[in-house]
């Protein structure tokens, strides 16, 4: 089976309306989608709250502007964050789930929950409580304090080593589309590879 890396964080916008895409192509290919977490440094990119001057805020109204479009389109709510996250412990729940096999029911409660303000991102125990309702066991927190924490970084450095700068980032054989709206390209590149399809188009 031919995989794809998909590069993905929860509190990215364009990373939560393309879930249902990436998942789409999971549907129509014969792929497996090997999902990732890569943390956004939000402040590196886009500024700090106190150092963003006008032209900072003009580009972050307008990403949330063009995400709720495409939100709208797909029945999502899409509440724009309070503050800037480092979500690292939401993230690193992502490879808690895989471990635990319940990685699809964790990841469709996590960037739900996220983006209708319904859970902190960077809060263990309510990291914790996510997990068990998508059907995980106890043990997060000391998953997250060990080797959770330290795979979860190890992958950072990883994403950033193969060019990975944002997400969702899809990775196939070596190749990187950014953003939900490359999907397009990438099917192209499937097709020219000769990946089949699950069913005739």
């Amino acid at each position: 089976m031919t995989e794809i890396t998909l590069w993905s964080d929860y509190v990215s916008p364009y990373a939560f309306v393309a879930k249902a895409w990436a998942y789409q192509l999971e549907d129509d290919y014969e792929v497996a989608l090997n999902w990732q977490p890569y943390t956004l440094d939000i402040a590196s990119f886009q500024g700090s709250v106190e150092a963003r001057d006008p032209h900072h805020w003009r580009r972050v109204r307008y990403a949330y502007m063009d995400a709720r479009r495409f939100a709208n389109k797909q029945g999502l709510t899409l509440m724009g964050p309070k503050k800037i996250y480092f979500a690292r412990p939401i993230n690193a729940g992502m490879l808690y789930a895989q471990k635990h096999g319940v990685f699809r029911q964790y990841n469709d409660l996590a960037f739900d929950r996220f983006w209708r303000r319904a859970v902190d991102p960077e809060n263990i125990e309510a990291i914790e409580s996510l997990l068990a309702e998508a059907g995980a066991p106890a043990g997060f927190a000391a998953f997250l304090a060990g080797e959770g924490g330290a795979e979860h970084d190890r992958l950072r450095n990883v994403a950033e080593a193969s060019g990975v700068f944002g997400v969702p980032t899809f990775v196939f054989e070596g190749e990187l589309f950014w953003g939900g709206d490359r999907i397009g390209l990438l099917r192209e590149r499937l097709g020219e590879k000769g990946i089949n399809r699950r069913y005739a188009a």
